[in-house]
């Protein structure tokens, strides 16, 4: 893979910070403001599961389909009722620090999603301290050619992460499909309230059980590394999507990573910028059982565009 390092150079601003700053502007729950830190993560975590249980209840679903030999690599689709030969397919990759969060809690989209015609994929990966962010990236990757690959006729596939998972999605920007045989149809990456400079990661108490190394965190920020190569179909869309009470350092990791796309990407690419009002880390996917939501709408706007 060709690929060109961008150094953040030394004013960096998480490098002045304290220990005890760094590790409050990457907790994503100390930011929330309607909630309490535990209660917040506790919402979340209880919305993720109701609105999957109402997806598998009432949609046509395949559950737990193996896309790999692992016993973590599995991923659930959910079928439009009504689903003609071809349809395009939201493929989503859930968050959690890489080891949290589950595909089993991660449906928010589906009823919104598939009443329109798309279909909605679940990933599951296997997270820390079982998995490592190398294996993570490479199960997303295989994953997402396995849905190509199922899929062969699709309108597109729409690739959307959140939080560690817009890391795992943006670093499909950089994938060799050609070790597996196919190139997926990409046609969107939507990229929410992510962390693309991993950096940072090694001095928060985050990284206990990931065991970053600087090696591992530099060979997995999508911010440092970048291919030279536009994907196989120029109308890509790549927006990176933060929320208005999302940390300072989570912001800032999205202007810089949205910043470097424009240059790098030879006008192959197009890359836009969305700081949704009112919401915070969690918010803005749990609002996506919503079809009236704002980010809810930019996708399907983009889908259907």
């Amino acid at each position: 893979m060709d690929v060109v390092r961008l150094g953040r150079g030394p004013e960096a601003p998480w490098k002045s910070m304290s220990a005890e700053e760094l590790e409050n502007q990457y907790s994503p729950s100390r930011w929330v403001i309607r909630l309490g830190a535990e209660e917040a993560l506790r919402t979340y975590s209880q919305i993720g599961i109701e609105a999957t249980r109402r997806a598998r209840a009432t949609g046509r679903s395949l559950l737990h389909v193996p896309y790999g030999d692992a016993k973590g690599e599995t991923l659930d689709i959910y079928l439009p009722h009504e689903a003609p030969e071809a349809f395009p397919v939201f493929v989503f990759v859930h968050g959690g620090y890489w080891q949290c969060g589950s595909k089993d809690e991660s449906a928010f989209m589906v009823e919104p999603l598939i009443a329109q015609g798309v279909a909605v994929v679940t990933v599951a990966y296997d997270i820390a301290p079982r998995g490592n962010l190398d294996q993570m990236v490479d199960q997303v990757t295989r994953s997402t050619a396995f849905v190509q690959k199922r899929y062969p006729s699709n309108e597109g596939i729409y690739l959307c992460g959140h939080s560690a998972g817009a890391q795992l999605a943006a670093m499909m920007l950089l994938a060799d499909w050609t070790k597996l045989g196919v190139t997926p149809n990409l046609k969107g990456f939507f990229l929410v309230s992510g962390v693309y400079d991993l950096e940072p990661i090694l001095y928060t108490s985050q990284n206990a059980p990931l065991h970053l190394t600087l090696e591992d965190a530099q060979r997995n920020s999508p911010q440092l590394l970048m291919a030279l190569t536009q994907p196989a179909d120029p109308t890509c869309h790549v927006l990176v999507i933060v929320g208005q009470h999302d940390s300072p350092e989570f912001q800032r990791q999205s202007r810089e990573f949205y910043q470097v796309l424009p240059t790098l990407c030879r006008g192959g690419w197009k890359a836009s910028f969305e700081e949704l009002r009112n919401v915070d880390h969690f918010e803005i996917i749990e609002n996506l059982t919503q079809k009236d939501d704002v980010l809810t709408q930019i996708i399907l706007k983009t889908i259907f565009r």
